[in-house]
C-alpha cells in the first residue's frame, strides 16, 4: 500500500510578508478612521488624559501690606539671534521670533507708613498722609498670549535638541521679553496712576470716616 505524501506548507517569499504586512496596517488604519465617522465608537476607542500630579506644596506665608493700585498690559515682539564665529548660520546659530505678553503691577507699600506720616488735627476733621511713591512689582508673562512666531536653527543646534532634556527651550527669550516688558513699565505713566488711585482710595475711606479734609502727599 502506498503512503500518502504529506505536503509541507508553503512558505510566502519575502515581499509577500512585506506586502501583507503593509496591507495589514492600511486596514488597521482604515477600520479607525471607519470608527472615527460612527457616533459613539470615538469615543469608545479615544484616547484619555489623567492628571496624575500631586498637591501643590505651601512653601511660605508672606504678610502684604502693599495695596496694588493699578496694572499695566504690554506686549513685545523679541528677536533674539545667537551667531557661532567662523561658521555659518546654516551650521551653528539661532534665530527666534517671539511675542511675548504679561502684565506688571504698580503699588504703594502702605506697610512703610509709619505713625509720624500721618497727621491728624484735634477735633479729628482734617488728615495729611504721607506716603512711599508707588513702585512696580515684577513682570508676569502670560502664556496663553505669548508665543513664538518662528525659529531659526543651524545644523549644530538642531543635532543637539535630540539629545537635549528641554528641546526648543524658550528661557532665553522668554527672560528678554519680560526685562523689555518691565522697561516699558517703567517709561509709562503706571506709577503715576497708582498714586492717583490710591489718593483716592484714602480720601474716600477717610471722608467715610468723618474727615471733611484730606491731603495725601508721596515724598519717600
Amino acid at each position: 500500500m502506498t503512503t500518502p505524501v504529506r505536503k509541507l506548507p508553503r512558505r510566502l517569499p519575502g515581499w509577500a510578508k512585506v506586502l501583507s504586512a503593509f496591507l495589514l496596517v492600511l486596514v488597521v488604519l482604515f477600520a479607525g478612521f471607519r470608527l472615527s465617522l460612527v457616533p459613539g465608537l470615538k469615543d469608545v476607542f479615544g484616547t484619555e488624559t489623567h492628571d496624575r500630579s500631586g498637591p501643590a506644596l505651601l512653601q511660605s506665608v508672606q504678610d502684604i501690606s502693599r495695596y496694588e493700585a493699578a496694572s499695566g498690559t504690554f506686549q513685545v515682539v523679541v528677536d533674539l539671534e545667537k551667531d557661532a564665529k567662523f561658521l555659518p548660520d546654516a551650521v551653528r546659530g539661532t534665530r527666534t521670533l517671539y511675542v511675548g505678553a504679561g502684565t506688571v503691577d504698580a503699588y504703594v507699600d502702605l506697610g512703610k507708613v509709619g505713625e509720624e506720616d500721618v497727621t491728624v488735627d484735634g477735633d479729628r476733621t482734617a488728615a495729611t498722609l504721607r506716603l512711599p511713591h508707588a513702585a512696580l512689582g515684577e513682570p508676569s508673562l502670560d502664556p496663553e498670549r505669548s508665543y513664538a512666531v518662528s525659529k531659526q536653527r543651524g545644523l549644530l543646534d538642531r543635532l543637539g535638541d535630540l539629545f537635549s532634556d528641554n528641546p526648543n527651550g524658550e528661557q532665553a527669550v522668554q527672560r528678554l521679553a519680560a526685562r523689555h516688558i518691565a522697561d516699558a513699565a517703567k517709561d509709562s505713566e503706571l506709577k503715576a496712576r497708582a498714586e492717583s488711585n490710591t489718593t483716592a482710595m484714602l480720601k474716600g475711606l477717610l471722608h467715610s470716616l468723618g474727615f471733611e479734609k484730606v491731603r495725601v502727599t508721596y515724598g519717600y
